[in-house]
């Protein structure tokens, strides 16, 4: 009886086991991230690997070797683990300056394995977004085949027959002057032929056509430049900020919605990110160390520096070349390249700061300006001529304009490149299309008879050019 009794409990303890270890969920790093997202960003930084208002979360596990369930006891309440007295707790609160940690008491374990795994995935690179780029051979505008090359063919062509046909024109005629009894009558040859009155006259009227088309197209197309797309000062990544990241577009071009102009935002604007944010997805330090230089902030003090327009580059450069280099040691000094080579690593980051500051100075300085510091010089690419008036405002606030009508797949774009032609055929195509928006929409209320039309379902709809979107002096005043 007691042998049957321990072998029932045996397979019950098993059965347990076994029950509890198939509900023990893998991490499901989805929702570990939304939950991270509205949890822990706001401190730790999501790349995982940098420093952020909280610490680093790349290596948790390490730190917190043999403690699991006194982690999930942190996360919970971090202060009810100091208060404890765990050695390592209390050393990492003194670290952070005794900065509490927000509470997560209703997290359950399966929420905390989910997010610890995405904490991992992240930091190991085995999961992460991917950015919303158009892949090679998928552009979203794809050129168009030039037909030069058909057209100069053809051209060929026709001068040939031409020539073979006057040939055998001057034969006939010559044949005719025989036959008429003209024995001295001479044939006449090639040159002759090019060189006659007609052939000269048609290849001057040719000239002045051509030179005619070439003048009058090189004039419509003057200031367009479909295409366009400059090197800037910084490497900014539309495709990372509006595609990845999905910042509204307002949010940096706050004049679209309220003025004339979009504005370049000004590196105050950045700072909003990049004070918390110091290295990039692509370039690491490389390019928001430029925005740091340009406007003064010392990212190894958190602190704008003093009197920072009155220095020379010669003053500021030790600031961010300490900053590159104690950002390159630590990122590098564990990898199979540097490990154990304190010298080889330090002559590495101290030739990466010497880069990077020279292709500082090299981005935000020029002939007429010397220093590193001031407004960063972006390149314009989008510029309407002065007698063409445009507003941003009345298209974004009034007329509910979408950004990418006019400027493209922007939240696609590595290197911003101007999309439309941005031509009076163009715009006012554009004006004859678009259905005026009047729903919700009080700017328009003194069109009393659209309106009743549109209610009464007598008309489906109203054009911009139906309001007098084409009266020329809408945009030429």
């Amino acid at each position: 009886m007691g042998s049957k009794s321990l072998i029932t409990k045996g397979l019950f303890l098993i059965s347990v086991l076994l029950f509890s270890n198939f509900l023990s969920a893998e991490p499901n790093l989805d929702e570990g991230k939304a939950l991270f997202k509205a949890n822990c960003a706001t401190c730790h930084n999501k790349n995982m690997k940098d420093k952020m208002t909280g610490p680093a979360l790349a290596g948790y596990a390490d730190r917190w070797e043999g403690k699991e369930e006194l982690l999930y006891a942190w996360i919970r309440n971090s202060q009810a683990v100091i208060a404890a007295g765990d050695s390592y707790a209390v050393s990492l609160y003194k670290e952070w300056n005794n900065s509490v940690m927000t509470a997560f008491p209703n997290l359950t374990d399966q929420q905390i394995e989910d997010i610890l795994g995405y904490v991992d995935g992240v930091a190991d690179g085995t999961y992460g977004p991917q950015l919303a780029v158009v892949a090679a051979g998928e552009t979203a505008d794809t050129p168009k085949e030039s037909n030069t090359f058909l057209y100069i063919t053809l051209l060929g062509i026709l001068a040939i027959l031409a020539l073979v046909l006057a040939r055998i024109i001057s034969n006939l005629s010559h044949l005719n002057e025989v036959k008429l009894g003209n024995v001295n009558a001479q044939r006449r040859t090639l040159s002759d032929l090019l060189t006659s009155r007609g052939v000269v006259g048609l290849v001057l009227f040719g000239l002045i056509v051509l030179g005619g088309f070439t003048t009058v197209n090189n004039a419509i197309q003057l200031g367009r430049q479909q295409g366009y797309a400059p090197d800037q000062p910084i490497k900014f990544s539309h495709a990372t900020h509006s595609g990845l990241q999905k910042i509204d577009c307002q949010y940096c071009h706050d004049g679209a919605r309220r003025s004339k102009h979009s504005v370049i935002p000004a590196a105050n604007t950045c700072m909003n990110c990049h004070k918390a944010i110091k290295k990039g997805s692509t370039y690491g330090t490389a390019e928001l160390t430029k925005i740091y230089a340009s406007i003064g902030y010392d990212p190894n003090t958190d602190l704008y520096i003093d009197g920072y327009t009155e220095k020379s580059n010669e003053e500021v450069e030790p600031i961010y070349k300490k900053w590159i280099t104690d950002n390159f040691i630590g990122d590098n000094e564990a990898t199979t390249r540097y490990d154990g080579k304190p010298k080889l690593l330090e002559e590495a980051a101290s030739k990466e700061a010497t880069n990077q500051w020279n292709a500082i100075v090299s981005s935000l300085t020029h002939e007429q300006k010397s220093t590193v510091s001031g407004p960063i010089e972006w390149k314009r690419i989008h510029n309407l001529p002065d007698h063409a008036y445009f507003n941003h405002a009345q298209h974004v606030s009034i007329g509910k304009v979408e950004c990418q009508q006019c400027h493209g797949p922007i939240e696609q774009m590595e290197v911003v490149a101007q999309h439309a032609p941005l031509s009076m055929g163009w715009c006012v195509n554009c004006h004859r299309q678009t259905e005026v928006k009047f729903a919700e929409n009080g700017y328009y209320e003194s069109y009393h008879l659209y309106k009743k039309q549109m209610e009464e379902g007598t008309r489906d709809k109203v054009t911009v050019e139906e309001i007098g979107g084409l009266e020329c002096q809408k945009c030429h005043y």
